[in-house]
């Protein structure tokens, strides 16, 4: 899930909430939308591989 922040740049945060905080894990940020969004990709291409 990617949001775009106020400064320009984009977070990608988990679709899940973290059980310790309640909140959603910050998984990175980047300059561009197309960065976090290849990120996501690879993201989930490690959680169903390994």
């Amino acid at each position: 899930m990617i949001r775009k922040l106020r400064t320009g740049q984009y977070r990608l945060y988990s679709k899940k909430t973290d059980p310790k905080t309640g909140k959603r894990r910050n998984l990175g940020t980047f300059a561009t939308r197309s960065e976090a969004e290849q990120h996501e990709r690879a993201v989930q291409y490690f959680k169903h591989h390994h």
